[in-house]
């Protein structure tokens, strides 16, 4: 049945589609997929190969009477990284967006993958990164989820330590040779043209429209703790809110609105964790991204970071 969505969107240059669909002032309610991809403009094509492959299971909005008669609601957004892999006319279409969608499943694949192969950040290799996290919400366990792009102008790390700004307690600081190495590598960096951040925070929470796109909004906190600077004119810094609507968190009582048993505080506690597990997922996908091509890694320019 898809999805309760909302959208966020911060940054000064975005690639986007069909997120007018999402505000709540308009008819759609729920969407049926979210495409996220590399290509700049060019790669929003691939939302057509999955909004293809979803006619073809009859899964979208009914517009007629025979159930073939529907128009699947994809969302959709693109990082820049054209010419990144030496030939600017290379970019995902149709054909990448239908293959995508067939592979769907739950992964752990992370890191240089996907729409993040051709990620960059702040001189180093970008690429998906992924958290998740459970909270109690009035006796109910909430899962909250994302899944991040990370294209950044911006860094993640303080140079000066050689970790992220978003303490992550599984890293050691880096040895000094390493931290010189990292310093050079991201000092000597030319800005890159166009960037973006984009990804997703999902819950399997009850959310009204609005509050998923609160929810949405929340995840920027997330990422502007991660990533320094963030949702600059040449970022496109994007995010969708989810909601699967599997549990509760309260129904609103004008009453105890400021209450510790009120929706209201209890939305709170789901947006905090919300901006916890987006900045958490755009350090993931940084510390599992690999080498490639000329661009370094982090993981490689700091190997002792990583505990044995």
């Amino acid at each position: 049945g898809g999805a309760v969505a909302g959208v966020d969107v911060r940054g000064g240059g975005p690639g986007t589609r069909e997120t007018d669909a999402l505000d709540p002032r308009n008819l759609v309610d729920r969407i049926h997929a979210v495409c996220l991809s590399g290509g700049s403009a060019y790669g929003l094509a691939a939302a057509d190969g999955v909004m293809g492959f979803l006619e073809g299971r009859q899964l979208g909005v009914p517009v007629g009477p025979e159930p073939h008669q529907v128009v699947p609601v994809v969302p959709a957004a693109v990082i820049f990284d054209l010419g990144r892999g030496g030939d600017f006319s290379r970019r995902p279409d149709r054909v990448f967006g239908e293959r995508a969608a067939r592979a769907a499943r739950p992964t752990t694949g992370r890191g240089t993958i996907g729409a993040g192969a051709g990620a960059r950040a702040g001189g180093l290799q970008g690429g998906v990164g992924m958290a998740s996290a459970t909270i109690d919400i009035a006796g109910v366990t909430i899962t909250v989820a994302s899944l991040a792009v990370v294209n950044a102008s911006g860094s993640l790390f303080d140079l000066s330590t050689g970790l992220p700004w978003s303490l992550h307690n599984s890293l050691r600081r880096p040895t000094a040779a390493q931290r010189a190495a990292l310093r050079t590598v991201c000092e000597a960096a030319p800005a890159p043209p166009l960037n973006t951040t984009i990804g997703i925070v999902a819950t399997d929470a009850c959310l009204a429209r609005p509050e998923v796109g609160r929810l949405a909004q929340s995840a920027h906190d997330g990422l502007a703790r991660a990533i320094r600077p963030a949702h600059s004119l040449i970022d496109g810094d994007t995010v969708f809110g989810l909601a699967t609507g599997v549990h509760d968190v309260g129904s609103i009582d004008a009453g105890t609105m400021r209450g510790v048993g009120s929706r209201a505080s209890q939305l709170n506690l789901l947006f905090a964790m919300a901006a916890e597990v987006f900045e958490t997922a755009c350090v993931d996908a940084v510390l599992t991204a690999t080498s490639f091509g000329s661009v370094p890694s982090y993981r490689e320019l700091c190997p002792s970071a990583f505990r044995a």
